[in-house]
């Protein structure tokens, strides 16, 4: 007779994914809002314009809200991840949880992508151009790219983990 403790659940797919949106998110607004400050999270919307002091402050309000949003996600992945340790379920392999971030990534920058460049319109990835489709366009390739890379890595490791021997079975 095997217990529970000897047949223990395989990885969840969710703290891969929560620290995949997270990291994206953080890559999105330090890269493009920070470094390169092509755009900011409402540098398209009217009186927002960060060539303004009044607009500055508010892009740089919602980008900190934005930041503040993404370290959530990392926190929620950090508690999952801890959670699920502790009910003693196996670990992600690399390729399992690497996938997984990939795919949480790439997720993050079509939903973002979708939304904010191109149903609500608040800002492009190159808010700088006059003609600005091409990058956003190129923005959701990326995160579709991301996202299929991730999802076949994670099948990958997660057939390695299938294959891993069951100690209930010994």
């Amino acid at each position: 007779m095997s217990s529970q403790a000897e047949h223990r659940q395989p990885p969840s797919r969710l703290p891969g994914l929560l620290y995949g949106v997270g990291f994206g998110g953080f890559v999105d607004g330090i890269v493009l809002h920070q470094i390169l400050q092509w755009h900011h999270m409402v540098s398209d919307v009217e009186g927002r314009s960060p060539t303004t002091l009044a607009g500055l402050e508010a892009n740089t309000l919602a980008d900190g809200l934005f930041h503040v949003a993404t370290w959530v996600f990392l926190l929620a992945a950090s508690l999952v991840t801890h959670s699920q340790w502790r009910a003693g379920r196996l670990a992600p392999t690399w390729t399992f949880h690497v996938g997984g971030m990939l795919l949480g990534w790439g997720l993050f920058n079509l939903a973002e992508g979708l939304v904010n460049h191109q149903l609500l319109g608040v800002h492009h990835v190159r808010d700088d151009l006059g003609s600005p489709l091409s990058w956003d366009l190129g923005f959701l390739a990326f995160g579709a790219a991301l996202a299929l890379a991730g999802w076949a890595l994670q099948r990958r490791g997660a057939r390695r983990i299938a294959a891993l021997p069951d100690p209930a079975r010994a």
